[in-house]
Parts: structure tokens; C-alpha cells; sequence
């Protein structure tokens, strides 16, 4: 994802509550709505977040699919008031999807979803 930073720049606190970042809109590279984040996956040994598991498609918000994206994929725009992402609709819509009792415990399944986005594993340090 290309990213000028002068549309990321962020005037505020460097920081965020988690609660601040659950339903805040999502964007592709063209600037269009394309789903909300609904909570975020941390690392719970390093604090790290490492997924923002995001909610697209369906109608006021019934039959929306979550998809987990690596926290790397996004980033904060200030000007939409939102998180903007390289990542098209149309390439959302093949991903992996996640479910609130999904088992994040397998390096398998990580691996899946980081190698459908192209993302680094966020995990190589640590092991």
C-alpha cells in the first residue's frame, strides 16, 4: 500500500482506547466506505495488535462477514475519519473470514490469512 503520509498524519494523542477504534469506518484506496472495524485481536504477550477483524457487505449491518486483517494492511486517515486499506472490495470478499469463537491458536490458519494479504508474519520475531 502506498502511503503519503500527509493525509496520516495524526495531531492528537499517538494513542487510541480500543473502543474508540470498534465501528470506525474502513475505506479502499479510492476512498469508499467498504466495511467498519468490529474489534481488534492482540498478541496478549507483546501488546502488539495484529488483526482489525473488519465487518463487509449485508444491509444496517445484518449478514456482514468478518474478516481478520493484518493491523499492518491499515492505516489511519484523517481526513476520512477512518482507516484506509490497498485492499479492494472485490479482494475482501475472497479472504479468509473469522467468527467470534474462531481458534487464533493456529500458526496454520495465520498463515493462510497472511499469505492471502502478501503480509509479513508478525510472529518470526518471537520464534
Amino acid at each position: 500500500m502506498n502511503r503519503d503520509t500527509s493525509t496520516f498524519v495524526d495531531t492528537s494523542s499517538p494513542l487510541i482506547s480500543s473502543d474508540r477504534v470498534e465501528g470506525t469506518k474502513v475505506f479502499d484506496g479510492s476512498g469508499t466506505s467498504i466495511g467498519t472495524i468490529k474489534r481488534l485481536m492482540i498478541e496478549k504477550v507483546n501488546g502488539q495488535v495484529v488483526y482489525a477483524v473488519s465487518a463487509f457487505g449485508g444491509f444496517l449491518g445484518m449478514g456482514d462477514k468478518e474478516y481478520p486483517i493484518p493491523w499492518d494492511q491499515l492505516m489511519y486517515d484523517t481526513r476520512l475519519g477512518g482507516y484506509r486499506t490497498g485492499l479492494t472490495e472485490a479482494q475482501l470478499r475472497e479472504a479468509p473470514t473469522a467468527s467470534q469463537g474462531d481458534d487464533w491458536t493456529s500458526r496454520d490458519r495465520e498463515r493462510e490469512l497472511h499469505d492471502y494479504y502478501g503480509a509479513a508474519y508478525y510472529w518470526e520475531d518471537e520464534e
